[in-house]
């Protein structure tokens, strides 16, 4: 596995196309708008449940992030509209009011169906125009989504390597997934949820703040074909799944073209997977179950969440 972060390969838009063609499933589910979640049968459930073996939770979603930086552009809003004195007294009320942009790279969240297009089409080949309007999305929402449990394996790329982090726009190629594979001890199998840690939050407490959207560590898209050919019904990260700069020559985020558009495959983006890696480390394990539970936002392209990682 190389720690190189070089530039990685240039893929043409022919190129790119043709893989898209090749990982497309579309028509395969009656549910369509639930992609690769149709995959998790109960039996997958249950197999999943089986890995809970020490009772150990690990929250994987990041503190709401109100603090605007070069990594948070759109901060998340936090404000309180009742400190006690507007309703009648005893007993005092306390409420606040919460609001985000969530889509980007600061935020914890999902990544639905209805949320990318390529060529103009979502996932199942319904033209983004026809089904996505002022009110939402009435193909792919997040409502149709509903809560994941499934197996989770996490691919922790700089424990591979033995390094602190992923330099941002490094490369995990598909020889990489198999390399980590054989080191930690894991299979990426049928309706698995696949994260991958880069190191990104240890390389920001540690090396500060710096553009995740312009650099990051993130899978090229020749690791796509492996991970279709496994079947998975979801795909994370400590970033956003994707390398940046693009290795693509016209599309800026292909990974989430492949994996939301062409495979039906959701994405969690922007994990803080620290806690995960320490976990895994310390049960020597780094397979768990996954819980996820979207908000039920009808027409909305996704969610705010905070996944939970069972040992």
């Amino acid at each position: 596995m190389s720690t190189d972060p070089a530039e990685p390969p240039r893929v043409s838009r022919q190129e790119f196309d043709a893989l898209f063609a090749a990982v497309r499933t579309w028509g395969r589910w009656e549910r369509a708008d639930r992609g690769a979640w149709n995959r998790v049968t109960p039996d997958h459930v249950r197999r999943a449940a089986g890995l809970v073996r020490d009772g150990t939770a690990v929250p994987l979603g990041l503190p709401w992030n109100t603090r605007p930086g070069p990594d948070n552009p759109r901060p998340a809003l936090h404000y309180m509209s009742d400190l006690g004195d507007v309703e009648p007294p005893e007993p005092a009320t306390h409420k606040d009011f919460l609001a985000v942009d969530y889509h980007g790279k600061s935020v914890s969240h999902l990544d639905a169906l209805s949320h990318v297009a390529y060529r103009g089409q979502l996932y199942g080949g319904h033209r983004a125009r026809e089904v996505i309007g002022a009110d939402g999305a009435r193909f792919g929402s997040v409502a149709a989504l509903g809560p994941l449990v499934t197996k989770g394996v996490l691919l922790d790329l700089p424990a591979v390597l033995g390094t602190d982090w992923l330099e941002p726009g490094q490369p995990v190629h598909a020889r990489d997934v198999r390399a980590a594979e054989e080191a930690l001890g894991v299979t990426v199998d049928e309706g698995c949820a696949v994260l991958l840690r880069s190191g990104r939050f240890r390389r920001l407490r540690e090396a500060g703040p710096w553009d995740v959207g312009a650099a990051s560590a993130g899978f090229h898209v020749d690791a796509l074909p492996l991970l279709a050919g496994r079947g998975i019904s979801l795909l994370g990260a400590d970033g956003d799944s994707d390398l940046r700069p693009s290795p693509v020559e016209g599309v800026h985020s292909p990974v989430h073209a492949l994996a939301v558009a062409a495979m039906g495959v959701p994405l969690l983006d922007n994990l803080d997977l620290e806690a995960l890696s320490a976990a895994c480390a310390a049960a020597g394990r780094h397979e768990f179950m996954i819980v996820v539970t979207p908000l039920n936002v009808p027409g909305g392209t996704g969610s705010p969440v905070d996944p939970v990682a069972l040992l």
